[in-house]
């Protein structure tokens, strides 16, 4: 899920060769339109999460169903996002960042009109095409257009203003999915990618790498084959099982896909991901933390939204404003954790921050159904919001010191690209974990209800739909009451659980920090 930028993001910037420096006045008008075409791609993320109780609704989708509706996105964002970098150092930034506008927006109006869920989740999987062309590039125009002197009070507003319309998001978007329809906050993309095509075309210069090597094509196409059909296997799991051929197929050739990219990336002469980057501790130990706080980031908060919208029967705006806290937290806090790394080095908040933040992670196992926001979600939000912005900078300036300064902008590439495949791997584990528990926990339950076969049986079909499982008109009052709160407390059960591995993902993070990194001050 994309709630939170990925860690790099001005490290990417940084990281970048300047072309010709633009002329003073050209500067905003850039940084509209990099902020804008960004703003998109971010937006989406954090909002479609809050909608997909709605789609649940309106297209009858099981749980399965809306989780490639967030997978198919994270798919070909993460495995396409150094390629997109590539080609725009290749063929002209500006160039490659208006073509994935275009697409990003053509599939927006896509998913807007889909008319059933397979519809939608091919026209997600576009739209991650779109935003791994769109999100380096926005970040390479920023490096190549601004002189050194301006570049740092860019990026400063560039993340700032980025960081304030991601809170804003799940916000308004929650409000258009209560009051308009879901369809609402896709068709929202379309007049913001008119503007930012507008001002890069008018304002913002081509730049090049005159020095980028060849596209590693064979590379890219081998990390999507092997994300696709690993992450294929583990969701498809969740309705035909691990024995079924299909799944086992998908499992076994995701992984020797995976081996095969390694293969490749070890021996061509212009690898998408260079693995030498690996033999420096601090980067290889940053990456590894990277997986774990992100994984266990992206697949909680999947969950969080259906467990707000389906079981605690808060509106999609309340929903949307929830999370408020844990954006406006790191904003506030962004500048405060950046003077860590100066004064304790960049180790020990990388130890501090994800040990804080398993404890957001564990207080999210508190709340039961119903209570007060303030007194159940909100704490653990807040301690979550804490704990990740006392690792995000220094998270960044790790990763960015542990190579050498021409290799910055492609090791920072492949920390964005390592955060997004966690949250990708998460959601489908994840999703696992949580059908094992509910259908347990359902089982369990049921068994001590007075269930008639039919009723039974209507229901065991429903359970691909998890919270959203819809109770027989057939049943009497008195035993849909029961089962509308089996059904809730059974979401629990498993949110519990994967709050609980989030947790321990979060502890892993801060264990590596502590093993592997240095505690060097800048």
């Amino acid at each position: 899920m994309d709630l939170l930028k990925p860690p790099c993001d001005e490290g990417i910037i940084s990281a970048g060769k300047p072309g010709s420096p633009c002329i003073k006045e050209l500067g905003p008008w850039i940084l509209a339109a990099t902020i804008l075409g960004s703003s998109m791609s971010f937006i989406d993320g954090t909002v479609v999460n809050v909608a997909l109780p709605a789609l649940q609704a309106n297209l009858n989708a099981t749980a399965v169903d809306v989780q490639w509706v967030v997978e198919a996105y994270a798919l070909f964002l993460a495995a396409l996002l150094l390629l997109g970098g590539s080609l725009g150092d290749l063929f002209g930034r500006r160039l490659i960042y208006s073509i994935g506008v275009v697409i990003f927006a053509l599939a927006s109006m896509w998913c807007g009109l889909a008319p059933n869920v397979q519809q939608l989740i091919l026209a997600r999987a576009i739209q991650g095409i779109g935003g791994a062309l769109l999100v380096p590039g926005s970040l390479a125009i920023i490096s190549a257009s601004f002189p050194e002197q301006d570049r740092g009070r860019a990026i400063g507003t560039w993340s700032g203003s980025t960081a304030i319309t991601t809170a804003l998001g799940p916000v308004i978007g929650g409000w258009l999915i209560q009051h308009v329809s879901w369809r609402a906050i896709f068709f929202l993309n379309l007049p913001l990618a008119l503007i930012v095509l507008f001002l890069v075309f008018r304002f913002v210069p081509e730049s090049r790498d005159e020095e980028s090597g060849k596209v590693d094509l064979l590379g890219a196409g081998l990390a999507t084959i092997s994300l696709g059909a690993i992450v294929y296997g583990l969701i498809e799991s969740n309705t035909l099982g691990f024995s079924n051929t299909s799944v086992i197929i998908a499992l076994s050739g995701g992984t020797l896909c995976f081996v095969t990219f390694i293969l490749v990336e070890a021996r061509i002469a212009s690898p998408m991901m260079p693995l030498k980057l690996f033999r420096a501790r601090d980067f290889a130990g940053a990456n590894l933390l990277t997986l774990f706080l992100y994984a266990a980031l992206g697949g909680t908060l999947f969950f969080l939204p259906l467990n707000l919208i389906q079981v605690q029967r808060y509106t999609p705006t309340a929903a949307g404003a929830a999370l408020l806290p844990f954006i406006l937290i790191m904003f506030l806090l962004s500048r405060w954790s950046g003077g860590l790394i100066k004064r304790y080095g960049s180790r020990l908040p990388l130890v501090v921050g994800p040990l804080i933040a398993s404890i957001g992670f564990a207080l999210l196992m508190r709340p039961g159904i119903g209570g007060s926001y303030w007194k159940t979600f909100f704490p653990a939000i807040a301690v979550l919001g804490i704990g990740m912005a006392i690792s995000v900078a220094p998270l960044t300036t790790t990763v960015m010191n542990s190579v050498k300064a021409s290799h910055a902008g492609i090791a920072s590439g492949i920390n964005n690209a390592v955060s997004r495949t966690a949250g990708l791997f998460a959601i489908a584990v994840l999703g696992v974990i949580m059908f094992s528990v509910f259908n347990s926990c359902l089982d369990e339950r049921l068994n001590k209800l007075p269930v008639p076969p039919e009723l039974r049986q209507t229901l065991d079909a429903e359970r691909i739909r998890l919270a959203a499982m819809e109770i027989p008109r057939s049943a009497n009052e008195e035993l849909r009451a029961s089962l509308e709160l089996t059904i809730d407390d059974c979401f629990v059960a498993g949110f519990r659980r994967v709050s609980l591995i989030g947790t321990a993902l979060a502890l892993a993070s801060s264990a590596t920090a502590f093993v592997m990194l240095r505690g060097n001050r800048e």
